[in-house]
């Protein structure tokens, strides 16, 4: 959120930092399993960055768009993520997250490669002219791969139809995150979210496919596969 909020709303640091505070409350949130104390929690952090907006804005023409982007990076981040704690608490759902790592890690590799090796059409340039079609596809490859192998190691109660159904969700959004989260840099003027990983980037970087995963994971674990729950 730290990271989102420098992106985003560079001249409000006090503020980002508070909200980032506010925000990480979230995801714990769904460790109780009530929709209300959830639900609660993010009514409050709408009124009060509502409130904050109110009496802080320095532009008026720009007041509802910086309230908007705080309220945005809340369901964004911590909201999204909240539902690792919501899978983690599942029976099985260990596994479900360990094979969400598999299946990421697996196209971000495979599109990488493949793209550097075949890709000659662009994917989205607007957004991140560096990726492809053909890395895009060999992502979706590589996600296959890497659901089969997580069900090979760990995770046999997982049927091979789950497996590549979950691959071919996981793997798509994943990498649909990815351009999402390039949309916000080329849009606020940055390269990378943050500096924390050398090379690499900031934390942000790192999450922006699982965080567009994790929900999918979660509902297909719930309402398709959820005999594996029961």
């Amino acid at each position: 959120m730290m990271e989102y909020c420098r992106m985003t709303l560079p001249d409000r640091g006090i503020a980002g930092i508070i909200a980032s505070l506010l925000a990480a409350v979230l995801p714990g949130l769904f460790y109780s399993g009530s929709a209300l104390f959830t639900s609660c929690a993010i009514a409050f952090l709408f009124l009060s960055f509502s409130i904050y907006m109110l009496f802080s804005f320095k532009d008026i023409k720009s007041a509802a768009s910086e309230a908007a982007l705080l309220f945005f990076g809340v369901m964004y981040i911590p909201y999204l993520l909240g539902y690792l704690v919501l899978l983690r608490s599942q029976p099985q759902g260990f596994k479900w997250i360990l094979l969400i790592m598999f299946i990421v890690m697996s196209c971000d590799s495979a599109a990488y490669f493949v793209g550097c090796r075949y890709g000659k059409r662009r994917l989205y340039p607007e957004v991140s002219p560096k990726k492809s079609v053909e890395g895009a596809l060999g992502g979706l490859a590589g996600s296959l791969a890497g659901a089969l192998i997580a069900r090979l190691l760990f995770f046999a109660e997982l049927s091979v139809g789950d497996a590549l159904l979950a691959a071919l969700l996981i793997g798509a959004l994943g990498q649909v995150g990815d351009l999402f989260e390039s949309l916000l840099k080329r849009s606020c003027g940055v390269k990378d979210s943050g500096t924390i990983f050398p090379g690499h980037g900031g934390i942000l970087d790192r999450l922006d496919s699982i965080l567009f995963a994790s929900p999918a994971a979660y509902y297909y674990a719930i309402f398709v596969a959820g005999r594996l729950f029961s």
